[in-house]
């Protein structure tokens, strides 16, 4: 098994063991961050009813001329806290998706948290 393989491995691991843990509910959605090697998609999900209440991605006409950097992140942090904000959601559970508490997902948290969401 090579490197990547095992750190594939290892993420799914995580992945699963964070998952079990956290529940988004109408009260408190779950913020999940999904990082492509050149986009990142972030949602607010109620885990209840299965819907996504908001959602950015790099993808974004806005937003299409960003890459995967620490400040894009933070920028797109921001915009899913002003997003969750109108639909009057203060706090969310921050779910990493089983990625390591690190640069994008770290400023990704750390955007929202200036935006006012509070987890």
């Amino acid at each position: 098994m090579n490197r990547l393989e095992l750190k594939k491995i290892q993420r799914a691991k995580r992945k699963l063991r964070v998952k079990a843990k956290i529940y988004g509910t109408p009260a408190r959605p779950r913020l999940t961050v999904y990082r492509s090697n050149k986009h990142l998609y972030i949602q607010v999900i109620d885990d209840t009813k299965g819907h996504t209440l908001a959602s950015v991605s790099s993808l974004e006409k806005e937003f299409r001329e960003m890459r995967n950097t620490v400040a894009n992140a933070e920028k797109l942090g921001q915009v899913i806290g002003e997003r969750a904000k109108k639909l009057n959601i203060k706090s969310v559970v921050f779910d990493r998706n089983g990625y390591l508490y690190h640069g994008i997902v770290k400023a990704v948290a750390e955007g929202a948290r200036k935006a006012g969401l509070e987890f």
